[in-house]
């Protein structure tokens, strides 16, 4: 559906904006259909468009989808260079996706990455997080964690801090 309104808006001459090209990403990130992605991403670059917050996390979200959350890490340190910054919700994608993988030291990673930009942590998130690290004898890390969120003030509400 969406794709058929973008080839009749460009038949028609009327030029796709931003959010246009992010709502067919997004669409098809969720479905998992990254070339398609792709194909928009550069359809947007043709339009002499830049990449915003948004785009990238589409494509995070797509990465992610597909239980490959270090091609969505990377991505978001595009995003980052790109000077766009990610959302919590982008960020919890992410540490999901890591967690999913059973890869918790690139759940750690990113989740330093929200700490040291603030942002507000997701207790159930974290309590699934500190109990992976524990389950694959990581328990060190786990509460050297939890020190660090509490020290700056960034533990979520209903988070039991480990002892």
């Amino acid at each position: 559906m969406g794709t058929r309104l973008f080839e009749e808006m460009s038949v028609n001459g009327v030029k796709a904006d931003i959010l246009t090209y992010n709502a067919l990403i997004m669409g098809f990130c969720k479905e998992g259909k990254m070339k398609k992605a792709a194909y928009m991403v550069k359809e947007l670059d043709k339009d002499k468009l830049v990449p915003n917050s948004s785009t990238f996390a589409a494509l995070i979200t797509g990465q992610c989808v597909r239980n490959n959350a270090e091609r969505g890490f990377e991505l978001y340190k595009s995003m980052v260079r790109s000077g766009c910054y990610p959302n919590e919700q982008t960020f919890k994608m992410l540490i999901s996706a890591f967690i999913k993988n059973e890869d918790y030291d690139g759940a750690v990673e990113v989740l330093k990455e929200m700490m040291d930009r603030a942002m507000v942590l997701d207790s159930d998130l974290l309590s699934t997080l500190c109990d992976g690290l524990c389950q694959c004898g990581k328990e060190e890390l786990a509460v050297g964690m939890c020190n660090e969120i509490e020290s700056k003030q960034l533990t979520p509400e209903g988070f039991e801090k480990m002892a």
